[in-house]
């Protein structure tokens, strides 16, 4: 590589062989000048909120906690904001130019790649889904025989198994299929439900009725929960299903490792070698921890390193599918410059979705966590890991692979007894035992959300990272299309977060002292993510109890203090309007996202804060759960119609059923009483916010009084919500009256 890199390194003063640049974004400096100036109106708020607090003396306990709850909230807001401006003081773009790669290196130059897929549980993600998501990785424009594909499935389903199987019998024809037609689209799913002009052709006929012959037996097992004598055609496969006996449970199986594909051995019709394609179920016992996602990715490290131990590794998400076949020569654009810096650990791209409804009613892009931020962090040490779609360097994770490659089985076939007798023995549950794998090596264990801490591990220890966002979209993926899936997913990020917060590797202070202040500011940001839910209960519940007994804790029109709060509220949505907008967003898009952070703050940021809190003393609570990728046609048809599914009698949605109560009482009255009253000034700051959290509010609405679909908010939680609702209102009542 060394040598490879000094003559590409002499073609890099030159357009014509230039693999990649960046360039400042145009709005960092305005983004500068506004920081100064809302900084200052911040400062100015906490300065009135620290006088009225010690300055003045407070007459009674009620006005107390009104105006240190202010204070609370607003010293959060105050630091989520200022913690967010380390995404916009030196943000970049980055373009890369593949066409140039080939005309400088040759096929054998290029670097080995060992792709992870990640699956867990068969019915939740459909074993077609994970399928489609394999094959559009192993039709990379790429040498095959420097791709490996390695499946886990966590759940250790023999249905998973058969499914692959079954793929790799597809694989043999679809791959020559779209390197013969130069497709893009190379998700057979996909590309079968598109409109194609390869359409009237014999060949795509045929080529599809295969995809159709295997994608029934597929789900014919699925749905059968067994394997069928009638699918287990040679002694092969009976032998590698006779490894699922009747003690064979999902949290309680021995290693199964199948090479399904070999690329020394196995070719496809046009006679070139397929991609490795190896299945991997690491062991599980109820005696040792599982550590979710981060241990089978770690079990994959070992299990790779010794069958093929690929430079770069590709992480993947089983529901996200390659939308660019040349993603991989993008990367090779930044690991094959010599002028690259050798810390770089890896290559993050965007998470990007497919099937979206037209306004994004979930806010389900994450256009902010997803892009905008990640381009903030590229200028300073480099985005973090975001658990799909990114490319590592082998050495940033897994350091000296001596201890896992013994000399005497390097470079044996994959399916040497040595090699496959190895890659069972790293992949036994025990093996991590009295070892530093998940604390210094590897994807870290110690969080829910191990792409995050992973990340931050390693720029803590001097690793740097790239984003790379081209104009068609590398990936592509499904998003949740219900509202209780997408606030359990964050609910579980909200608790992973903590988990992160409140360890000793906490980010401001481990991490200021590691990584530098401006980086352990942007890591702050996200792992306080659930500190939200302070704030955002606050200004939902406490104003509008004091608009209904008429009492006024925010500055009235008539005092300068009221500018302020104006300026405070109309800058910060006013810029992040603008930058969704600059992003690419809508004007609905943009509603809709904040819409879903205000529900958010009222259900998965609260209930995530409180599940980590019982979690921490010792009380029970509920592990990692996966988002179901199954999609029923009537939530589908929902979602499309832009509806918002509430129809989980969750107790999540009670508190925001009765934000929408009480700030739809509090604003009728507070209007009744302007209306009626012909000296007033107009309506109050305590109105205004109510007025707003009414109009984020019509979903919620709607599923309560004006929708009969199975979408519409359970009884149970509209009858909870209403009685907690006038309890609250008739004790605040109570302390009102007596301030």
């Amino acid at each position: 590589m060394n040598t490879e890199g000094r003559r590409l390194g002499r073609g890099f003063t030159t357009n014509a062989s230039r693999l990649h640049l960046s360039e400042p974004l145009r709005q960092t400096a305005f983004n500068r000048l506004f920081a100064a100036i809302y900084f200052s109106a911040v400062l100015v708020l906490l300065f009135r909120h620290v006088r009225n607090l010690f300055l003045y003396p407070i007459p009674n306990l009620l006005s107390f906690c009104i105006t240190s709850s202010l204070f609370i909230s607003d010293l959060v807001l105050a630091f989520m904001w200022f913690s967010a401006q380390a995404f916009r003081i030196s943000p970049v773009r980055r373009k890369e130019f593949p066409e140039n790669l080939k005309r400088i290196i040759r096929d054998e130059d290029f670097l080995a790649l060992d792709v992870f897929i990640c699956t867990a549980d068969p019915y939740k993600e459909p074993p077609m889904n994970v399928v489609n998501v394999a094959l559009s990785l192993m039709a990379y424009d790429y040498p095959a025989d420097k791709i490996s594909i390695y499946v886990s499935d966590d759940g250790g389903s023999a249905l998973t198994l058969f499914a692959f199987m079954e793929a790799a019998k597809f694989a043999s024809h679809w791959l020559p299929f779209c390197k013969e037609h130069n497709l893009m689209e190379r998700n057979p799913q996909v590309f079968f439900e598109a409109k194609h002009h390869h359409s009237s052709s014999p060949h795509f006929e045929k080529i599809k009725t295969m995809y159709e012959d295997m994608k029934v037996k597929v789900e014919h097992v699925v749905d059968k929960g067994e394997i069928v004598d009638e699918y287990i055609t040679d002694d092969q496969r009976r032998q590698a299903f006779n490894q699922w006996t009747n003690g064979f449970t999902p949290t309680h199986h021995p290693t199964v490792i199948q090479v399904i594909l070999d690329k020394s051995q196995d070719k496809d019709i046009s006679g070139h070698f397929l991609p490795n394609l190896i299945y991997v179920s690491r062991q599980k016992s109820k005696a040792w921890p599982h550590h979710f996602k981060a241990g089978a990715l770690n079990v994959l490290l070992r299990v790779s390193a010794a069958m093929t131990n690929a430079p770069v590794i590709l992480t993947q998400d089983c529901d996200m599918y390659s939308n660019d076949p040349r993603t991989p020569l993008r990367v090779l654009c930044y690991l094959l410059d010599p002028e690259m810096k050798p810390d770089l650990a890896f290559i993050q791209f965007p998470q990007r979705f497919h099937g979206l409804n037209k306004d994004d009613i979930y806010g389900s892009e994450y256009k902010r966590l997803f892009k905008i931020n990640p381009m903030g962090l590229d200028g300073i040490k480099g985005p973090n890991y975001l658990g799909s779609g990114c490319f590592f360097r082998r050495q940033a994770l897994i350091g000296d692979q001596s201890t896992e490659i013994p000399d005497n089985v390097v470079n044996r076939p994959i399916k040497s007894q040595e090699i496959l007798s190895l890659a069972h023995h790293v992949a036994g549950c025990n093996y991590e035992n009295q070892t530093d794998w998940g604390l210094k090596r590897g994807f870290r264990y110690g969080s829910l959300v191990e792409d995050f801490f992973t990340s931050y591990r390693l720029q803590c220890e001097g690793w740097k990272s790239l984003f790379c966002n081209p104009e068609r979209a590398a990936f592509l993926g499904d998003v949740p299309i219900t509202l209780f899936d997408v606030l359990s997913q964050c609910k579980r990020w909200c608790i992973g977060a903590f988990e992160v917060t409140f360890s000793k590797y906490n980010t401001l202070i481990f991490g200021s002292q590691s990584m530098g202040v401006i980086t352990s500011l942007a890591y702050s940001h996200y792992a306080c993510w659930p500190l939200w839910c302070i704030p955002i209960t606050f200004y939902s519940f406490l104003p509008q109890l004091a608009l209904l007994n008429q009492v006024t804790i925010f500055p009235k029109i008539s005092e300068p203090w009221f500018f302020l709060y104006v300026f405070l509220v109309l800058g910060a949505y006013g810029q992040d309007f603008f930058e969704f907008i600059l992003a690419g967003g809508t004007i609905q898009r943009w509603w809709n996202a904040q819409r879903m952070w205000m529900i958010s703050g009222l259900t998965c940021y609260l209930f995530g804060s409180v599940e980590y809190l019982l979690k921490s003393i010792g009380i029970s609570t509920q592990g990692f759960s996966l988002t179901s990728k199954v999609l029923d046609d009537a939530q589908r048809k929902r979602y499309e119609e832009g509806s918002y599914e509430f129809g989980v009698p969750s107790p999540m949605f009670v508190p925001l059923t009765m934000a929408a109560t009480i700030n739809l009482f509090s604003f009728i009255l507070g209007s009744i009483r302007v209306l009626k009253d012909d000296n007033d000034k107009g309506p109050s700051l305590e109105m205004v916010l109510s007025g707003a959290i009414v109009l984020n509010c019509l979903p919620i609405y709607r599923a309560i009084a004006l929708r009969n679909d199975a979408g519409r908010m359970a009884t149970q939680v509209t009858v909870t919500s209403a009685f907690i609702s006038v309890t609250l209102c008739y004790a605040s009542s109570l302390c009102f009256s007596k301030k």
